[in-house]
């Protein structure tokens, strides 16, 4: 799959976390994680399934499980991918697992990505996907473990339904729990919308960025542990680590631990 990589979805990106960056342009070097705005998987909505993804089957495999989570990624920047060029993007499934837990049967999908631009590869990632089952009506989810207490920086973030909106849009996502709300409450049972996963991702290191804007992340893994909803605030956290690290977390309101991740930076001054 190739585009070229166009301005306007860093620029509405940008407008959308609130941020006052310089113009983007040609040029322009992709900020980390913002290389999901492009290279999107396009489908008719004919072929949409009744919660807005895609009809199963297509470059995923067929699994017949209702429930799909991005579940994590780990990915390494090893140069600059930048606005105006023409990019490459190769996709391959590395495997699928099938899974017995406490909440039925479960199935793991992971996926290769390697954007390039030429014979350059820039960005390699792993990308983790979960289908489940709909839990029973009346289950309780499992008890979600604690956030830290701690951090060095922090930022309350309100999901309201225009952020989750407009990153659907961006993201050509149409699923359903993060923009219907009757369909999140009476369809899935969720308590409101749900916050993207990528999304939450995306906040973590719009963080650092803010904190450290001279850091150049290298590296990033995160694991998606718990939902978020529209119904509260939440706060996205930093910390330092060793060997040129920083711990990143998303806490909910009720203090739950909803993403750990950890971030490989090197300063530039």
């Amino acid at each position: 799959m190739s585009e070229t990589i166009a301005a306007f979805p860093s620029t509405a990106l940008a407008a959308t976390l609130d941020r006052d960056d310089p113009a983007y342009t040609d040029g322009t070097a992709l900020p980390p994680l913002w290389h999901w705005l492009h290279f999107l998987s396009i489908h008719k909505l004919e072929d949409s399934g009744y919660d807005g993804h895609a009809a199963l089957g297509g470059f995923l495999p067929p699994v017949p499980l209702p429930r799909r989570m991005w579940a994590g990624s780990r990915l390494k920047w090893l140069a600059p991918m930048r606005i105006g060029r023409a990019l490459r993007k190769v996709s391959t499934v590395v495997s699928v697992d099938h899974k017995a837990g406490r909440s039925g049967n479960l199935v793991f999908v992971k996926v290769r990505h390697q954007l390039f631009d030429g014979d350059v590869l820039g960005i390699e990632e792993e990308h983790d996907i979960v289908y489940r089952a709909k839990p029973e009506p009346g289950s309780a989810a499992p008890a979600p473990s604690q956030a830290p207490d701690y951090s060095v920086f922090s930022r309350t973030i309100s999901p309201d339904p225009v952020l989750l909106f407009r990153y659907s849009a961006l993201t050509f996502n149409g699923h359903r729990i993060h923009y219907d709300k009757p369909f999140c409450t009476s369809s899935d049972g969720y308590p409101g919308l749900v916050v993207h996963g990528p999304l939450l991702a995306t906040l973590m290191l719009d963080l650092l960025r803010r904190e450290r804007p001279q850091a150049v992340v290298t590296a990033f893994d995160f694991r998606a542990l718990a939902p978020v909803f529209d119904t509260h605030d939440f706060s996205v956290h930093g910390q330092p680590g060793d060997n040129g690290t920083v711990k990143l977390w998303v806490r909910r309101h009720d203090g739950a631990l909803a993403m750990t991740a950890t971030a490989s930076v090197k300063d530039t001054i």
